[in-house]
């Protein structure tokens, strides 16, 4: 019965994908621009209003949530899919990239006075220097042991900033990070969208909006570009990659500084936010989350890692009102999901191939061997 429901619903999604996929590809460039355009007014006008709020998030502040987790979730998954989803590289200490950016911010912030924006190429600047450190000695690994290694990179840089107390404020973290300088010039009616405080989060998920556009518009450009194309072939075959010319190490350095850069910039956004952090906020659970975003929502493919960030940011604060029940109920959908549809929510076609391949594309190798003769004429078709 199970294999009979997972054939249907693999049936209906590609012919539903692929109708969509055609008429989008249909869609002249001013029509798509007019698309973009509409989709962003939305983001920053009609989802933070009362009513949504009312169903999306009754006994929580929701326009706090739809900055930290979902605003955050979102980047740091787009981050990471740079990692996991375009060059095929399992990365489980991700969150040490956040953490590093949010540090810089408290310590830069509030021990120097530094202004937010110019923490900012800074935060950007060490989180990705720490990638390229990190990735240097470690991306000849593959699949389970680079996990490994990533894994204790992250816990390295949390126990560290846990140690320091004279540096990072030890256990007790960093407090009284400044906000990002306000522009109250600026007003919209009542509202004003570039007052940066504690009482109204609307201006921050304004801000961390408009950041995941940009992050969106560079993570295209990459994609079609001729990195992207060298990390393709990185994920679905590096020795055949390697053999063909492509300077493996070199593309996988890559992407784990853009990576990190993206995660930096996270948590440089997360530390002028909150005011507040310590080691307890860069835990090896934010990896994991994060990491289920992108393969929930279809690694490789950002409209994919951004539900999957969504939903993986949302469905626990949706289900508070169960207290301890709300992770169980979370983690029985995430296993009902991974059950049938192990592609992720909005895969990508290439990536849909790989998976039906038995490859898996890099990851591991994490559900690489699922896929049936029936699934690939599907694909193929």
């Amino acid at each position: 019965m199970s294999t009979r429901l997972s054939t249907l619903a693999s049936r209906w999604d590609t012919g539903v994908v692929v109708r969509a996929s055609n008429t989008w590809s249909r869609t002249s460039g001013r029509g798509r621009a007019i698309v973009y355009t509409l989709a962003l007014l939305f983001f920053l006008l009609v989802v933070p209003s009362g009513p949504i709020a009312t169903f999306m998030a009754p006994g929580s502040d929701w326009r706090t949530i739809l900055f930290f987790p979902i605003g955050m979730f979102v980047l740091l998954a787009l981050g990471l899919n740079v990692v996991v989803g375009y060059a095929g590289l399992l990365d489980l200490g991700f969150v040490a990239f956040f953490a590093i950016g949010a540090y810089t911010m408290g310590i830069l912030g509030h021990d120097h006075h530094w202004n937010f924006w110019q923490v900012l190429p800074v935060g950007v600047a060490l989180a990705m220097g720490a990638g390229v450190l990190l990735g240097s000695p470690t991306l000849r690994l593959r699949g389970d042991y680079l996990a490994i290694v990533t894994l204790g990179f992250g816990e390295i840089v949390r126990v560290t900033a846990n140690n320091l107390d004279d540096f990072t404020g030890g256990p007790r973290g960093v407090s009284s990070i400044p906000h990002p300088p306000s522009i109250d010039s600026v007003k919209i009616g009542d509202s004003r969208p570039f007052h940066y405080g504690v009482l109204d989060a609307r201006p921050y998920y304004y801000l961390i909006v408009i950041v995941i556009v940009i992050v969106i518009v560079a993570a295209k450009r990459l994609e079609r570009s001729r990195v992207g194309r060298s990390w393709a072939a990185i994920r679905e075959d590096e020795d055949a990659a390697e053999l063909m010319g492509v300077p493996t190490l070199k593309f996988k350095l890559w992407a784990f500084a853009i990576g990190a850069a993206i995660a930096g910039a996270g948590g440089v956004f997360y530390a002028g936010q909150a005011s507040a952090i310590s080691p307890p906020n860069f835990s090896f659970e934010v990896s994991v989350m994060i990491l289920a975003a992108v393969v929930l929502g279809g690694s490789g493919n950002i409209p994919g890692v951004i539900l999957g960030a969504f939903l993986v940011a949302w469905l626990p604060e949706r289900f508070r009102g169960f207290t301890q029940y709300r992770f169980l109920i979370f983690g029985a959908l995430l296993v009902v999901l991974m059950i049938y549809r192990p592609q992720g929510l909005l895969p990508s076609r290439r990536r849909r191939a790989e998976l039906v391949e038995g490859g898996g594309g890099g990851m591991g190798r994490m559900g690489g061997d699922v896929g049936s003769a029936e699934q690939r004429r599907e694909v193929d078709e």
